[in-house]
């Protein structure tokens, strides 16, 4: 009989200066529990324990506690949650229902996953966004139990073979995933907090280009480019979307992100989301001086890029809201790194 596993997901909460760096001790403090911590960044990190507990002589439970009292004491970070359960998914959602500074523990027997499963929405499932919820509850389908209770090739048919597949086995609770350990990925991210439901597209697009606006001057002043982007849009029931897309060339240009971020936001199809919080994160991220950049004919984009580097001199020279996008020139700044 194979042995059961055990995972814990700490889920972070960072300071908005600073947390990039913090971020990177909380793994090195997570490491001294276990070997095996992957890193979710910005703010989270799956540690596999199964074969801690009987180093540290203690249950899924208490481990989880150690890791909330290491953290205070060696960094003073409070209020992280803990979630506990026998793979990824499972710890990962246990940890999203869990208040601050608290744990939540999921049992790893058949009937402890259904128990805590099948109450959840349907939308807490990973892989599961608002477009395919409310597809779902066209159908009265509304918890996780209603999907797994659903005959297979009704799923199937109502979101496509391959997702069909996938989601049950997820209602089911089935996440085949290791936890792979690897280095801290190099990145950079900025957030955009809503202090209410937003549902106006305006508003999104407004703030998309304000941060692509932030994160391409952050990669010119540190000579960088990006090679991928990834969006994530948190709604008012704290379910997210997340999209990533590999950019056409390597760039740090403020339009070519804002445009990439924009077609990212377009796939998600949102009609009447209530969206309170937007992220978007850059990642492979290499030297300019190592990057190709595709040549064109058209004079304006060398235009535009000459503009761009006028703007980043007069913003260092007089502050970060020197020149900005007219779009953006009622606005202060509506981001924080990360």
């Amino acid at each position: 009989m194979t042995a059961a596993r055990h995972v814990l997901h700490v889920q972070l909460f960072l300071p908005k200066t600073g947390g990039e760096a913090l971020y990177a001790q909380v793994l090195e403090v997570l490491q001294d529990v276990t070997p095996l911590v992957q890193a979710i960044p910005p703010d989270g990190a799956d540690l596999d324990v199964t074969g801690s507990l009987r180093f540290w002589k203690v249950d899924a439970h208490d481990l989880a506690y150690l890791v909330q009292a290491r953290l205070v004491a060696l960094l003073d970070l409070r209020g992280a949650c803990v979630g506990a359960g026998g793979n990824r998914m499972i710890s990962a959602m246990a940890a999203a229902v869990t208040p601050p500074g608290q744990v939540t523990v999921v049992g790893t027997t058949q009937e402890a996953v259904a128990a805590f499963l099948r109450p959840q929405p349907v939308a807490a499932l990973p892989g599961i966004g608002p477009a395919t919820a409310r597809s779902l509850r066209r159908y009265g389908i509304a918890t996780v139990g209603a999907v797994a209770d659903l005959p297979p090739v009704t799923l199937q048919r109502i979101l496509g073979a391959a997702a069909g597949r996938a989601i049950r086995e997820r209602a089911l609770g089935h996440d085949p995933r290791p936890v792979t350990p690897e280095a801290l990925p190099r990145f950079h991210s900025r957030s955009a907090d809503f202090p209410a439901d937003v549902l106006d597209h305006q508003q999104h697009r407004t703030a998309l280009l304000s941060l692509a606006e932030q994160l391409g001057g952050t990669l010119r002043e540190e000579r960088q480019v990006a090679g991928s982007m990834t969006l994530t849009v948190r709604y008012a029931d704290k379910s997210t979307s997340v999209r990533t897309r590999v950019l056409p060339e390597y760039t740090a240009h403020s339009a070519a992100l804002a445009g990439a971020a924009h077609e990212l936001y377009q796939r998600l199809g949102l009609q009447r989301a209530r969206v309170r919080a937007i992220r978007l994160r850059l990642d492979d991220l290499r030297p300019a001086d190592r990057a190709t950049r595709q040549l064109t004919l058209d004079p304006r984009a060398d235009k535009a890029r000459a503009a761009e580097a006028a703007s980043d001199r007069a913003r260092a020279r007089f502050g970060p809201t020197a020149v900005v996008p007219a779009a953006l020139a009622t606005q202060a700044g509506c981001g924080r790194s990360s």
